[in-house]
């Protein structure tokens, strides 16, 4: 699937990139398995994330959870699940999305995964409990 085999409708090319970013994430030996564990309606679970990327990259209001971190706070995550995540959905957003849209899309997922990285990671020398190492 490419750009110019998708309809010029924006809320399409979001759909087939949510598609398209999932089909890749869960053939990932990293990122598959975690996903699988947390998400239990993957159909359901799509139109979530199309809501968000819809409100992200044109404005809509359908998204109504609040922040998508929290969601994602009970995820036991570590560096290489962002380094994959990022790898997955640029793939994805160049497959999917026209140049416009996905250089706002690149944007928003590099920023959202900066803050994710800062909130869900240890600092360095510490534990997840927030321990001071010994």
């Amino acid at each position: 699937m490419t750009v110019a085999t998708l309809a010029n409708d924006p809320e399409t090319q979001i759909s087939a990139l949510v598609r398209r970013f999932y089909e890749l994430s869960l053939a990932d030996d990293v990122l598959g398995p975690m996903f699988r564990e947390a998400i239990t309606d993957f159909e359901e679970h799509y139109g979530i994330v199309q809501d968000f990327w819809s409100h992200a990259l044109l404005g809509t209001t359908r998204y109504k959870r609040g922040t998508p971190y929290v969601h994602h706070v009970g995820l036991q995550v570590q560096e290489v699940h962002f380094e994959r995540w990022m790898q997955a959905f640029t793939r994805a957003v160049a497959e999917t999305l026209p140049p416009d849209l996905a250089e706002l899309a690149l944007k928003r997922a590099a920023h959202m995964t900066q803050s994710f990285r800062m909130g869900l990671l240890p600092l360095p020398g510490m534990s997840h409990s927030g321990a001071t190492p010994r």
